[in-house]
């Protein structure tokens, strides 16, 4: 999901790991959340496991390939994450949706030319949504939604799949280069127990986010979490509660 202006993106609300009870490998047992919570979450896209999903956003512009070489890694990790593509260019690559998701990986709705949804009319929004990746998950561009929005969504068979952990890693806070590998990485890191456990991260296939990922599950796992476990293909829809473990 590219992010707009700052003032939205603070408006707005992404590896999947659970904690282990083995304590091998340098690895710690992970602290628990104080609750989980309940009914659909949107922010943890129906995950009521205690594993946290990695989630990519957009398209890899410059290398379309990157998608399926990501999705590979992380299939030969045994671990299942989550791409919302762009329809715009998946409709272009057909492909790499129907590799993605032998690979073991859910490939969602992220609109169809990635607009910010809430300025656009009843049927301009009906229409982004409708020529989207079919799925049943739907990631609105910048994370930004409203009850509108919602009520489009669900009328098309879809639910809100936002995030907890956003790496911000569309941003330049040195200046012209985007946000490092090392600090990706470091955002994960240090996000609180709640948004890992059980959460979703945000990360974008046009950055330095699949640089960085190697290096989450690296923390993540000595810190007792586990990623989504990845069980095989799957179909265009997601299970409800998604299926992680």
């Amino acid at each position: 999901m590219r992010r707009p202006m700052a003032a939205i993106a603070a408006g707005v609300m992404a590896l999947a790991l659970v904690p282990t009870t083995a304590t091998g490998a340098g690895a710690a047992p992970a602290p628990t959340p104080s609750a989980a919570p309940a009914g659909y979450d949107a922010t943890r896209c129906g995950n009521t496991s205690s594993r946290t999903l990695l989630t990519f956003d957009d398209w890899p512009y410059a290398d379309p390939d990157r998608a399926t070489r990501i999705g590979a890694d992380l299939h030969a990790r045994k671990i299942r994450a989550a791409f919302f593509l762009i329809g715009e260019y998946a409709g272009r690559r057909p492909d790499i949706v129907t590799t993605l998701r032998e690979q073991g990986h859910w490939v969602a709705n992220h609109s169809f030319s990635h607009p910010h949804l809430p300025v656009l009319s009843d049927d301009e929004v009906d229409m982004e949504i409708r020529n989207g990746v079919r799925s049943n998950l739907l990631r609105p561009p910048y994370g930004a939604f409203g009850q509108r929005e919602e009520s489009a969504a669900a009328a098309l068979g879809y639910r809100i799949c936002t995030w907890t952990v956003d790496t911000l890693d569309w941003e330049k806070p040195d200046g012209d280069a985007f946000r490092s590998v090392a600090s990706i990485r470091s955002i994960v890191r240090n996000a609180p127990v709640e948004d890992k456990y059980g959460g979703v991260v945000l990360g974008h296939l046009d950055y330095n986010f699949p640089d960085a990922v190697p290096g989450i599950i690296e923390d993540l796992e000595k810190d007792g979490y586990q990623l989504c476990a990845n069980n095989g293909p799957v179909a265009a829809d997601a299970p409800l509660p998604l299926d992680c473990g």
